[in-house]
């Protein structure tokens, strides 16, 4: 299983090259023209996946070798992460050829799987670079998951894409009950909240480039500083009741 997760991450930007060069169709950024949100981050911010490719593949070369191989915290989340790993690649092909749906099961499974992990890391005292892989994969996943399912139901009429404003309050408020309850979850873990923060900023940063909806930014950038100052809280929090059984 360890090998599995090892060939996953190499996987997910191998995938992800031949998917900027065309191979599969269009590229992401095409394809998300054809479906454009109002809540859309800003270009930049996909960048973000560069860091996650990278600090997920040294992850998995590190629980795959040396003492790390007996480590039973690795073993136990090696299936979900391998799983989730996997499903990141094969979204990519996916979007390519405009399978939405089938997008948003794999997004959702990635999510799940690896938002497990990270809560297991956590919770288990993993060590660093454990967790910030995976904190940060399930971050970003947070936000994208919430879009990718804004886009199927644009996509398919369910939601209208004049006069976008309304439910877009609604994707936000979505994402944003999401990334709270992880965080909590995960005990304000830095790694998630950066990367879930850089989603709602990278919006506000879109949406001001323009006219439109800037209420919408402003709701997302509020949404980053509240889930920065939680992070915060939860950090102190964690430390007083530390202090707490230490006495």
């Amino acid at each position: 299983m360890r090998l599995l997760v090892l060939i996953a991450a190499i996987a997910m930007p191998v995938v992800a090259w031949f998917s900027n060069q065309g191979t599969f169709g269009p590229d992401q950024a095409e394809i998300s023209a054809r479906y454009p949100l109002l809540v859309q981050p800003a270009g930049y911010a996909f960048s973000i996946w560069s860091l996650i490719f990278l600090l997920d593949v040294v992850y998995a070369l590190r629980q795959a070798t040396g003492v790390r191989k007996r480590d039973r915290l690795l073993a136990r989340i090696a299936p979900a992460t391998a799983l989730g790993f996997a499903c990141t690649a094969v979204w990519m092909p996916v979007y390519s050829q405009e399978w939405l749906w089938l997008c948003v099961l794999l997004i959702f499974i990635a999510l799940g799987t690896l938002l497990w992990a990270a809560w297991t890391a956590y919770r288990g005292n993993a060590d660093l670079w454990t967790r910030t892989a995976l904190g940060l994969h399930a971050g970003w996943l947070s936000i994208a998951a919430i879009l990718n399912l804004g886009q199927a139901l644009l996509g398919a009429g369910v939601l209208p894409a004049d006069n976008q404003l309304d439910w877009s309050f609604g994707l936000l408020a979505a994402a944003a009950g999401l990334a709270f309850a992880a965080n909590a979850a995960l005990r304000g873990a830095f790694s998630y909240a950066l990367a879930a923060a850089w989603g709602f900023v990278a919006v506000t940063v879109a949406l001001a480039r323009g006219d439109d909806a800037p209420t919408a930014g402003w709701a997302a950038l509020a949404l980053a500083i509240a889930l920065v100052v939680q992070t915060v809280w939860l950090r102190m929090r964690g430390r007083g009741r530390n202090r707490g059984f230490a006495r």
